[in-house]
């Protein structure tokens, strides 16, 4: 059961780990102006776990790029953390996304050629973490995922669902403040994508905040909230009562 929420702004918490207020995002086409984003505001609390969705145009790839710090609005504010991050730098964003946020690909993007420790290890080499360190948190996240057998296996030598959570346990690494998965079961087939949707049921229930773009109703009804997203604006932010709830069967360590 989906039921209206009363508005997409925030909820009075000054807690909010997400806060945009009155985000555009305008490009030029030619000549045309096209707004990618028009005036959206709203927040998200830590721990929430939300679904934005869209037709295609809708904005909520630009939305997410917002929101991963990968881009800056032509206007508005955008605060993670309290931190106004609208006004960063390119080097204060990259700095804010290797320490904050955690991503997850629909195309996976790991190394082909080196192992899952390799790949899930890497956002902490930026961080300038010890080899010592960074080996053993990203063997401890790859265990967490379901993986720890799967340390010195290739990509090539893995599945589609060992795959997809190699680069959940690269996304988690760093103990980011947001995890953002981009349609993470895009180019897996159903039992795959199910076990999935499986793995970020279980950070929910850790406390992970979780922000899922999908264009698929049944996956967007995993979430607790669904923000509906039409030509840059937001068109319904809703409540999920009764989640499509996925059979935890994943042990994952707090």
């Amino acid at each position: 059961m989906v039921a209206q929420r009363t508005n997409g702004t925030a909820r009075g918490d000054e807690r909010a780990l997400i806060e945009i207020s009155d985000l555009t995002k305008q490009y030029m086409m030619g000549s045309e102006e096209v707004w990618a984003l028009d005036g959206i505001s709203l927040s998200v609390e830590e721990g929430e776990y939300v679904a934005v969705m869209g037709p295609s145009g809708s904005g909520k790839s630009t939305l997410m790029n917002m929101l991963g710090c990968l881009d800056t609005p032509t206007s508005g504010t955008y605060h993670l953390r309290g931190e106004d991050v609208s006004t960063f730098t390119d080097n204060e964003l990259a700095e804010i996304r290797n320490r904050e946020i955690g991503f997850v690909f629909q195309t996976f993007n790991l190394l082909p050629r080196v192992n899952c420790l390799r790949n899930a290890e890497l956002p902490l080499i930026y961080a300038g973490m010890s080899r010592a360190e960074r080996r053993e948190r990203a063997a401890e996240v790859l265990r967490d995922v379901g993986l720890g057998d799967r340390l010195d296996h290739r990509p090539n030598e893995l599945s589609g669902g060992q795959r997809q959570r190699v680069a959940t346990a690269r996304a988690l690494v760093n103990r980011p403040a947001l995890l953002l998965a981009d349609e993470p079961t895009g180019n897996l087939d159903t039992e795959t994508g199910a076990e999935i949707m499986q793995l970020l049921e279980a950070l929910h229930r850790r406390g992970n905040t979780i922000l899922l773009v999908t264009h698929e109703e049944d996956i967007a009804r995993h979430a607790r909230r669904i923000i509906h997203l039409r030509d840059g604006r937001l068109e319904r932010d809703e409540t999920v009562h009764e989640p499509a709830l996925a059979d935890v069967d994943i042990a994952i360590e707090n």
